[in-house]
C-alpha cells in the first residue's frame, strides 16, 4: 500500500535497519529512551495474524522471538516488552522493548505517559545496531 507508513519504513529508515528476514524487516525505532526499543513489520501488508497462511504466522513468530532474544542479550533487560496494536497503522508491526526496573515508567506501559524522546548521534544508532546484528548471529 502506498500510503502505509510501514510499508514505506524500511526504505525511509534505512539508516535504522538492523535485519531484513523472510517474512519481516527489522529496524531500530528513533526514539530510544528505552534502549534497544525495535520495530518489526511484516513485508507483506497485512493487518492481522490470521490473515497470514499458519506457516507464514509461524515463521514470522520465530522472527520475532530471534529478534527479542537478540535484544535480550544485547541490552539484558528486566524484561521484553511485545506491542502488536495496529490502531493507528493497520500493518502487523511489533514494538520490541527491552525494559529496566531502574526506568522511570517501570513496570507501567511504554505508552502510560508521554516522554521526551531520545535521539541519538548517527553513531550511537550504529554501535547499537552493530550489536543488536552480532547477537543475531
Amino acid at each position: 500500500m502506498n500510503n502505509c507508513p510501514m510499508c514505506q519504513r524500511w526504505n525511509d529508515d534505512a539508516d535504522l535497519r538492523i535485519i531484513e528476514m523472510p517474512h519481516s524487516y527489522a529496524v531500530l525505532n528513533r526514539d530510544q529512551f528505552f534502549p534497544g526499543y525495535t520495530l518489526l513489520f511484516t513485508k507483506e501488508h497485512v493487518t492481522e495474524l490470521f490473515h497470514l497462511d499458519p506457516s507464514v504466522r509461524s515463521a514470522l513468530m520465530e522472527e520475532v522471538s530471534r529478534v527479542a532474544e537478540a535484544l535480550y542479550d544485547t541490552f539484558s533487560p528486566a524484561k521484553i516488552n511485545y506491542e502488536l496494536l495496529g490502531n493507528m497503522v493497520p500493518h502487523i508491526h511489533w514494538h520490541i522493548v527491552p525494559r529496566f526496573a531502574s526506568e522511570a515508567l517501570w513496570p507501567r506501559p511504554i505508552w502510560a505517559e508521554t516522554h521526551k524522546e531520545l535521539i541519538l548521534a548517527p553513531d550511537e544508532y550504529q554501535q547499537r545496531i552493530t550489536r543488536i546484528r552480532s547477537a543475531l548471529k
